[in-house]
């Protein structure tokens, strides 16, 4: 069962999305809060989502600098951005803050059902418009590929998360059990010095392994 913690200011959206992830077979929902701050003390208690969902614009502190403190906390607890912005500002400064993924509240409830599953098995979920702004802005970088402190298979790792790939069919591609998967991409973080999927794929795309 995936559990999922929501971070949104709209009581509209919040329980429409709650509801709808709860009833999904597979999944939970059992913290939906407006704030960072309402959601700290939680986390501090003990919940542990495996996926939390948080707005960008929230009351009090924003939901970037939110990211900045769980995953300083928590660094192993994915969060994905759920907002309406796509300007290329806010998309990677979230990503460079640790967010594992970013959709715009435009996607479909399926679409966000299916973006945490993405995520539970290792994915790095992202709308089609950001990947596409994403891709384009680091263009240029990646013509002047710096050496990489990678292994070849850990550099093929990292062309599965860049397209998406769950660890599961990362192992698929490569002919390689998960636990091989989980293996190199602890190796890549400790190289990269970073704690998320989407550092590694954001480094990639800046042609800086």
């Amino acid at each position: 069962m995936i559990t999922i913690a929501i971070v949104e200011d709209d009581l509209e959206i919040r329980e429409v999305l709650s509801q709808y992830l709860d009833s999904q077979r597979d999944c939970e929902c059992p913290l939906a809060v407006e704030s960072v701050e309402e959601l700290l003390p939680q986390l501090a208690e003990g919940v542990a989502p495996h996926v939390i969902l948080m707005d960008i614009g929230l009351p009090g502190m924003s939901g970037i600098s939110g990211i900045r403190m769980i995953k300083n906390k928590y660094p192993d607890m994915d969060i994905v951005m759920l907002t309406v912005h796509n300007d290329s500002h806010k998309i990677f400064e979230s990503l460079s803050a640790g967010a594992s993924g970013y959709l715009l509240k435009n996607t479909p409830l399926p679409e966000i059902a299916e973006a945490v599953r993405m995520l539970y098995d290792g994915g790095a979920p992202m709308s089609p418009q950001i990947a596409r702004k994403v891709i384009d802005h680091f263009a240029p970088q990646r013509m002047t590929r710096s050496s990489s402190p990678l292994s070849p298979r850990e550099e093929e790792i990292v062309i599965g998360l860049v397209d998406g790939l769950s660890y599961k069919l990362i192992a698929d591609r490569l002919h390689i059990s998960t636990e091989t998967v989980r293996f190199h991409i602890k190796s890549i973080y400790r190289k990269l010095h970073v704690h998320s999927k989407a550092e590694v794929i954001t480094k990639s795309l800046r042609g800086e392994i």
